[in-house]
């Protein structure tokens, strides 16, 4: 499929700054075609950042974005619904600015099954500040908070939304650039809380602190450990030890946030 992305981005803000190899350029790019092939009304599309390398992205996408305090990229977006429910907001956070300082947003950003899509770009590091370790830096991995390895058990992003109250949860990876623009197109499509974690690679501040030496290695680990969902539940544990499940991991439609907020709007003002 071809897509015009060209319009998406803001022309004169590229090339963009994301250091060579990494990720986040890929994952964007991905985005803007998602946004394209599910046909959002630009001037109706809002995107929001936080703080990070992720936070980049609203400079470069050329719709009203917003580059947001470190952490609160999901309450900006919260408010943003909440004042004119017809928009579409997006919301692009990462490891540790949605996990971390941002944590508790998204838990109850999540249980409130308000009508955002979350992407959040996961590279295992905290790559723009030199590389502190994250909540999802894998037990071991050395950072430079961690010179002799990583003893925190990192986050499964997935269970935790799930448990919040999220309505769509999905998982895909920069190297599976085909299955990442669906699940960003349906988590887009979906209407409630859409959270969607973006393996990303950071061949300098989490490769080079890891014996991983090259982004092409990093992606070679992206093919080798992710498994389509649909395989995932046929492995057996051992099958399953470090790999990770991908695709739609769960969706239901429940009511949401801010239909439920006008409901309370309209009783009232009937009664008045």
């Amino acid at each position: 499929m071809n897509y015009d992305i060209d319009k998406y981005l803001r022309q004169d803000k590229l090339p963009h700054i994301w250091c060579p190899g990494c990720g986040h350029g890929t994952i964007m790019g991905n985005l803007v075609r998602a946004i394209d092939k599910a046909e959002l009304d630009p001037d109706k599309t809002v995107v929001v950042s936080g703080i990070g390398c992720s936070g980049r992205a609203t400079g470069y996408m050329n719709f009203d974005t917003l580059h947001t305090t470190h952490g609160r990229a999901i309450p900006f977006a919260t408010g943003i619904k909440l004042a004119n429910p017809e928009l579409n907001v997006i919301v692009i956070t990462g490891d540790g600015d949605g996990a971390a300082i941002g944590g508790n947003h998204l838990i109850h950003g999540a249980r409130r099954n308000i009508d955002l899509t979350v992407i959040l770009m996961n590279n295992h590091i905290y790559g723009m500040t030199s590389g502190q370790f994250s909540p999802m830096t894998p037990t071991g991995a050395n950072a430079t908070t961690t010179p002799y390895g990583n003893i925190d058990q990192n986050f499964d992003l997935s269970a935790l939304t799930k448990a919040s109250g999220a309505s769509f949860i999905a998982r895909g990876t920069a190297f599976n650039t085909r299955q990442l623009i669906k699940i960003f197109e349906d988590g887009l499509l979906h209407k409630g809380f859409s959270f969607i974690e973006a393996i990303s690679q950071c061949p300098v501040n989490y490769g080079r602190r890891n014996n991983i030496d090259t982004a092409v290695e990093m992606l070679k680990w992206q093919k080798e450990a992710s498994v389509n969902i649909k395989k995932w539940d046929k492995l057996s544990e051992e099958e399953k030890k470090d790999k990770f499940p991908t695709g739609i991991i769960y969706q239901e439609n429940k009511r949401e946030y801010t239909e439920m907020y006008q409901e309370i709007i309209d009783s009232v003002q009937e009664e008045a």
